[in-house]
């Protein structure tokens, strides 16, 4: 069985509607696909409506997060988007990345980048404008050769001349609405070097305090020493350890099915959902 628990569409920074997704990963031969956009659930609703035999849907979402100033991101999975407390919060998110990207965009302008808004707004389809639309936007004006290159401190790179910063969840507390909605928490890529992603042992020791379920051990930006570490730490804490493609469609090269997640990983974390509260989803 091929489990595959972290994608994306473009209700948030993915290039592909949500049914092409579910369709694209049964073509690579995925059994269990997780849809986890950025701050949204809005895709949800088409990938189950166009679900083709044999593949099970686990709906789920990438919540952005702080921790001590640096950007983490959390995996939610199987939880009730309507809990109002998470719900709100989801809002706010949502209205602060309009606020930041708007933000990005004028110092892009300032600096003699040709990015409108309005270009930017295009390529945002779903609901959940990001930094990938920015650079997207960056690519068809000329500024950038690819959207990699616009993620640098010369441009929407963290702490970059256009860079700005944007509300986001304590991981403790992101961890906390989800389990209250439901739901259970996986830590996404937390060795994605290249991309600024680092977290040391103690964080990980830390959020498994907090209620983390699992961790995201096999990544396509994860190097073979830092699986091995992650597995060993998961373990140690008791922890799922999980496996994922985090496919972005064309971005990432439309890879879909690249990391899997071990099938006695998936039980246990979907084992670990119990006393749902009315609403709650259902791998489906």
């Amino acid at each position: 069985m091929r489990i595959d628990l972290h994608s994306h569409s473009d209700a948030s920074d993915g290039t592909r509607p949500p049914a092409e997704v579910v369709r694209r990963a049964r073509e690579n031969g995925v059994d269990v696909l997780a849809l986890t956009d950025h701050d949204t659930v809005a895709g949800w609703d088409a990938a189950t409506a166009a679900l083709p035999d044999g593949l099970t849907l686990v709906p789920g979402i990438e919540l952005s997060c702080r921790y001590e100033g640096r950007s983490l991101h959390m995996l939610g999975y199987l939880f009730d988007p309507g809990e109002p407390e998470l719900a709100a919060e989801l809002a706010r998110i949502r209205d602060d990345r309009v606020t930041r990207a708007r933000t990005m965009v004028s110092r892009l302008q300032e600096l003699g980048v040709d990015v409108t808004w309005e270009a930017v707004r295009a390529l945002a389809r779903g609901e959940a404008v990001g930094r990938p639309h920015i650079a997207r936007a960056m690519v068809d004006a000329g500024a950038v050769r690819t959207p990699d290159e616009a993620f640098s401190s010369r441009w929407i790179g963290q702490g970059g001349r256009a860079y700005a910063d944007r509300y986001a969840l304590e991981p403790a507390r992101a961890i906390a609405l989800v389990r209250a909605a439901g739901g259970v928490c996986v830590l996404a890529h937390p060795r994605a070097r290249r991309r600024g992603y680092l977290f040391a042992d103690a964080v990980v020791e830390e959020l498994a305090a907090a209620g983390l379920a699992g961790v995201e051990v096999d990544h396509p930006d994860h190097a073979a020493a830092d699986r091995a570490r992650l597995r060993d730490v998961a373990a140690a804490l008791r922890l799922v350890p999980t496996g994922s493609s985090d496919d972005h469609g064309a971005l990432t090269g439309d890879r879909l099915g690249a990391e899997t997640t071990a099938p006695d990983a998936y039980a246990a974390l979907t084992g670990m959902i119990c006393d749902r509260p009315e609403g709650a989803r259902k791998a489906r």
